[in-house]
C-alpha cells in the first residue's frame, strides 16, 4: 500500500535477537538479560522473553507461562548474587500497563543500594511485583 509505514519494530524484540550493540548477561532459548538504560539501584538487569509477550497481561494461568516466569526470576536471582553478593536487598517485578515504558514482558531485578532519585519513582510504579504473579499462576497449575 502506497504511503503506509510499518511498525517500528519492538527494541526488545532486536535485543532477544542479538541485533543491538546492547551487551547480554545471559541469553538461552527462553530469555535474555542485559543491564537497564536507567538504573535505579547498584545492580538493575532486566530479564526479557525471547518470545514476543507484550505484558504480562498476557500471560496465561499454564505451565508453560509459569515456567517462563519461574525461569525468568531464577535468572535474575543467578545474576545478581554472582554480580551483588554483598548487597542486602534484591527486589524483582514486572510494570503493569499502562505503566510500562516498553511493550515486551520483563523482569526487572534490583540489587541495593537503590538510587535515591530514581527509586522513588520506579517503586510507585512497579505495582505488579513478581510474588503476585507467581501465586496467581500456582493457584491454577
Amino acid at each position: 500500500m502506497a504511503g503506509a509505514t510499518s511498525p517500528t519494530p519492538c527494541v526488545f524484540c532486536q535485543i532477544a535477537r542479538n541485533s543491538t550493540s546492547t551487551p547480554l548477561l545471559h541469553s538461552d532459548e527462553k530469555v535474555v538479560a542485559f543491564q537497564d538504560i536507567k538504573p535505579a539501584a547498584y545492580r538493575h538487569y532486566l530479564v526479557i522473553s525471547v518470545d514476543h509477550i507484550p505484558t504480562v497481561r498476557d500471560l496465561q494461568r499454564r505451565a508453560e507461562d509459569y515456567s517462563l516466569v519461574r525461569h525468568m526470576l531464577n535468572v535474575g536471582q543467578e545474576l545478581l548474587q554472582q554480580d551483588a553478593p554483598q548487597s542486602n536487598q534484591y527486589r524483582f517485578g514486572f510494570h503493569q500497563p499502562p505503566l510500562n515504558s516498553v511493550n515486551h514482558l520483563h523482569l526487572h531485578c534490583l540489587a541495593s543500594p537503590f538510587i535515591p532519585r530514581q527509586v522513588v519513582v520506579f517503586v510507585i510504579l512497579m505495582l505488579f511485583v513478581f510474588q503476585y504473579l507467581i501465586n496467581a499462576i500456582e493457584d491454577t497449575t
